[in-house]
């Protein structure tokens, strides 16, 4: 079983620049075909973000378009996600999400693990 964990959260001031860091931790076996982030605002359904596939294609919502900026770290399982111009709209509980994990249960053994959250990590823009 692969574990996603983010990190990077916080307070931040509005126009403020803010990175959320997201790692699939265990026995991943090879580069994870798309790995993205969602957020959750109080009140409000869980929405796509942003994502990055394995083939390097990055996609976002027009809502972070030109200020959000997701970037992976194709050999570590990482994906991250530099905020920047940050607005009180931005607030939310920020998910990373993982599909197709293929794991390594070794002797040549593998397994996929779909559509994988992590715990998500709270982001407050706010003065």
């Amino acid at each position: 079983q692969v574990e996603l964990v983010e990190s990077g959260g916080g307070l931040v001031q509005p126009g403020g620049s803010l990175r959320l860091s997201c790692i699939a931790s265990g026995d991943v076996y090879d580069a994870i075909p798309v790995m993205a982030w969602y957020r959750q605002a109080p009140g409000k359904q869980r929405e796509w973000v942003a994502e990055q596939r394995n083939t390097g294609a990055r996609h976002y919502a027009d809502s972070v378009k030109g200020r959000f900026t997701i970037s992976r770290d194709y050999s570590k399982s990482v994906v991250d996600l530099y905020m920047t111009s940050l607005t009180p709209e931005d607030t939310a509980v920020y998910y990373c999400y993982a599909d197709g994990i293929k794991l390594d249960h070794g002797m040549g053994v593998t397994s996929f693990q779909y559509e994988s959250w992590g715990q998500g990590i709270q982001v407050i823009v706010s003065s």
